[in-house]
């Protein structure tokens, strides 16, 4: 569960993003980045973060403000995941990323696969929707929406791709270091559920 510290740095930061979008008076658009900072100097205070790079990340954030959205891929073979380590922090995860524009989920899913793991797959539905501060992930500084979306193998071979250095299946009872700020252990051992269970219903939170 999200720390209530980090909660309300999202919050503020929402407010402050918004305002600045349609603000027109000078004072309110200088109370409106005074809030902004205080976002900065909550999240740099509770987490391992500098605030020049909260700042940093913040800054290419306009408009109204809206969770983004992870989308990941779940695959099986064999009775076992596919999952792959990420080059970035060294540990393991399901294939996938940020939603894109001009793609729907299901093209998404598809295509991180592909780039991710090498394998060519169809998006057969969805799993589950979660919202991110219900888990146990890492903190950060935006509210995210994940969605996991299972798939089947169609083509291709293993492969890794620009941010990927390994690619393989594993058990339920085998999980490397997983890379908790994309899944966790938990999130992935309900994903094996599907596996015995396919007609169990879509989670959502």
């Amino acid at each position: 569960m999200e720390p209530k510290w980090l909660s309300w740095a999202k919050e503020i930061q929402a407010i402050a993003q918004t305002g600045l979008a349609y603000a027109k008076d000078v004072y309110d658009i200088e109370r409106y980045q005074a809030l902004r900072e205080l976002s900065v100097d909550i999240l740099a205070q509770y987490s391992f973060e500098s605030k020049e790079k909260i700042r940093l990340a913040f800054a290419g954030e306009e408009g109204y403000c809206t969770p983004k959205v992870d989308i990941r891929g779940v695959v099986f073979r064999e009775d076992k995941i596919l999952l792959v380590r990420e080059k970035l922090d060294g540990k393991w995860a399901l294939p996938g990323g940020w939603a894109d524009i001009a793609f729907s989920p299901s093209e998404v899913v598809v295509k991180e696969i592909a780039e991710e793991a090498g394998f060519q797959t169809e998006a057969v539905r969805l799993l589950a929707v979660l919202d991110k501060k219900f888990h146990q992930h890492p903190p950060e500084p935006y509210h995210i929406y994940k969605l996991f979306i299972l798939c089947r193998i169609t083509g291709g071979e293993a492969a890794v791709g620009v941010e990927t250095s390994g690619v393989a299946f594993f058990g339920a009872d085998e999980l490397p270091e997983l890379s908790e700020e994309r899944n966790t252990e938990a999130q992935l051992q309900t994903m094996f559920e599907y596996l015995h269970n396919p007609d169990k219903a879509v989670i959502l939170d």
